[in-house]
């Protein structure tokens, strides 16, 4: 007889790698242990593991039940939240973002945690496809990407956009890309593609490539890129939540450019679902809250709200 129990206990136990460790998590016996996994290879007709001694390795059989499992509990879990879709101000929020929003989305999302006690937060810094990824897994109900792309299972919809900014160390006295090539460009995941856009969108006559630049380093976490710019190490391009939010604000500084260019952000969700209002309304005032740090009181930008 099928029994979701048995799959929990195996998950816990391949990443655990220990029957005592999994015995102490799940608050069972040792015996209990090897019991629901005996049982689930018994329903399974195959053995999930090689024993060696107090080690194990998984059987091919045992590697798919995992995978199996997992996918199990993600889409039960999804059909769990999705129960609350009608509540605004209550259930789990799991999103993930890159970090170049997060650093911002993130703390404010924890705000309106402690506003509204009912919302939890389960929150991921991630990579655009490792979002995608694990959206289309349903560990995470809503991701927001920097790319568009096209799924057959996936709903991406345009949502908002943050200006790029040309960061420079606080001394800094040059202007033009003369002066950017000699101090060197300090990257991370988006770095060139950011710097690309923002360096041609503003010297179109000179820039020509980022290959023309001397790269002084590379971090994969944004947050930290302003670290060796404010070492005077070099310069970078990152999104304006990362300036803002960044220890290092004062030992830098954002070159005035006189065309804008931004990093647009996508929502990305499994085709066909319909968004809990509780995002809706978390993802509307972040939004409003940005443009009227960005704008005042203009026009707000024409970018449609998420559907909910």
């Amino acid at each position: 007889m099928f029994n979701a129990l048995y799959f929990r206990t195996f998950i816990t136990l391949v990443e655990t790698g220990s029957f005592t460790q999994t015995a102490r998590r799940l608050e069972m016996t040792q015996p209990g242990v090897s019991q629901h996994v005996r049982k689930l290879e018994r329903y399974l007709d195959k053995p999930l593991l090689e024993r060696h001694g107090r080690r194990f390795t998984l059987t091919e059989a045992g590697r798919r039940a995992y995978d199996y499992a997992l996918k199990l509990f993600a889409e039960h879990e999804q059909f769990r939240h999705s129960l609350d879709a009608d509540s605004t101000y209550s259930g789990d929020c799991r999103l993930a973002s890159p970090g170049s929003l997060g650093v911002m989305l993130y703390p404010f999302l924890l705000g309106q945690q402690q506003m509204y006690p009912g919302l939890t937060v389960s929150y991921s810094f991630a990579f655009n496809q490792e979002i995608t990824q694990d959206v289309l897994a349903g560990r995470y109900d809503l991701g927001i990407v920097t790319e568009p792309m096209r799924h057959p299972d996936l709903e991406v919809v345009p949502w908002h956009r943050e200006p790029l900014c040309l960061v420079v160390p606080a001394d800094f006295a040059g202007t033009g890309l003369s002066e950017l090539m000699g101090i060197g460009f300090i990257s991370y995941f988006d770095g060139l593609s950011h710097a690309s856009a923002l360096l041609r969108g503003n010297f179109p006559q000179e820039f020509r490539s980022m290959s023309h630049f001397r790269r002084q380093g590379f971090t994969n976490e944004v947050g930290m890129v302003l670290d060796a710019v404010a070492r005077g190490l070099g310069f970078t391009v990152v999104s304006r939540p990362v300036l803002e939010t960044s220890p290092w604000q004062r030992q830098v500084k954002a070159l005035e450019l006189p065309v804008a260019v931004h990093e647009s952000h996508y929502c990305v969700t499994r085709a066909g679902s319909e968004m809990p209002r509780r995002y809706v309304r978390l993802l509307e005032d972040f939004r409003e809250q940005r443009r009227l740090a960005l704008h005042g009181y203009g026009d707000p930008q024409e970018i449609p709200p998420p559907r909910g």
